[in-house]
């Protein structure tokens, strides 16, 4: 394959392919951040947050079985291989959340309405894309660098998996078994959730998919000749380096990350064919689109200083059991509860009354 694709195509390939079945398991199978959060605080179902733990789960014990058996080279992933800073999550989380909560969607989100015919989010998406990079790499890069240094990992564990066993002597089996399986447990026990077998499958999809990303690339650099990152899906950063593809796909090679978008937007697109659900959307209240916009501006940063989204830190950071992915989960959740509680009461309003 690598002899007749070449290296950053295979890449793109696998992005493709677990994109795909992402961008599926959001049409159909419904999986959804900021839905699994709105199911939590303002109704009684809980099984779309269910399900991202499943999904979870699953992710960790392939993840694991894969670094065990040689199949995956976790230390080279960007979570572990950096010194994780808690400052730059906790805040990039608050701003990720609630800027999801303006925008209705995260960057995968978005993309799935959009391959549902929802223009808003091609707005969102486009937003969020140019507002990462102008963090990661463009104006505020040097100030994000010095306000949240870049530092390697070192001899220093990252993850919960990387301490077991430099402590403890567990190797990453055991340890990927026992801790995804128990998340695995929690999350099925629930009547409901047994009861709904699309909940089920797709969260198993979505976790096999983080793990596809994992495996491919890790195959890719054991086995070419090139430096191929090991990498798999995230929806920030990847959605900038698509609009930097689509505009200089002459003299810029196919990467994961652009394979990955492009993936779910068809994965999507298939979905909503599939189930009837395909309609064009357009904004009609500026108001909102200026909320929306607002929101992704804050999405795209807040992802680079968390070095992943609900994705990249939700389910892949936490498939290598990285420190960084339940305090930014926490922290994109909370400000996804802020962002949806102002959305719906608004701010309280100050009395002025016996003053």
């Amino acid at each position: 394959m690598l002899e007749t694709l070449g290296e950053a195509n295979t890449a793109a390939l696998f992005g493709l392919l677990g994109g795909i079945a992402l961008g599926l398991a959001a049409r159909i199978g419904r999986f959804c951040t900021l839905g699994a959060i709105e199911d939590v605080l303002y109704s009684s179902d809980d099984r779309r947050m269910r399900m991202w733990g499943l999904a979870i789960g699953v992710a960790i014990i392939g993840a694991h079985l894969a670094i065990a058996w040689g199949g995956f080279d976790a230390d080279n992933a960007a979570y572990l291989a950096r010194s994780w800073s808690p400052l730059g999550t906790v805040i990039g989380g608050l701003m990720f959340g609630y800027g999801m909560a303006l925008s209705g969607n995260c960057g995968y989100g978005a993309l799935a309405r959009l391959g549902g015919g929802d223009l808003r989010s091609f707005v969102i998406v486009i937003v969020m894309g140019l507002s990462a990079y102008f963090v990661m790499s463009g104006p505020l890069a040097g100030t994000r660098v010095w306000l949240f240094p870049e530092l390697p990992a070192g001899d220093r564990p990252q993850g919960l998996g990387q301490y077991l066993k430099t402590a403890f002597g567990i190797g990453p089996a055991v340890a990927g078994i026992t801790i995804g399986g128990a998340i695995i447990g929690v999350s099925l026990a629930n009547r409901a959730m047994l009861k709904s077998p699309s909940h089920i499958i797709w969260g198993i999809v979505v976790g096999l998919a983080i793990v596809s990303g994992w495996v491919g690339t890790t195959w890719i650099a054991q086995t070419g000749f090139g430096a191929e990152p090991v990498q798999t899906h995230t929806f920030a950063a990847p959605l900038g380096d698509t609009i930097i593809f689509g505009m200089t796909a002459s003299g810029t090679a196919l990467s994961f990350s652009v394979g990955s978008v492009v993936g779910v937007l068809v994965g999507a697109i298939l979905g909503s064919f599939s189930q009837g659900h395909f309609r064009w959307e357009a904004c009609e209240d500026p108001r909102e689109l200026r909320r929306q916009i607002l929101g992704a501006a804050l999405m795209g940063p807040g992802a680079i200083l968390a070095v992943g989204c609900s994705i990249g830190q939700g389910i892949s950071a936490f498939s290598l059991l990285a420190f960084s992915a339940p305090v930014t989960f926490i922290a994109i959740f909370a400000g996804a509860a802020f962002g949806l509680n102002q959305l719906i009461f608004g701010f309280p309003q100050v009395s002025n009354r016996g003053r």
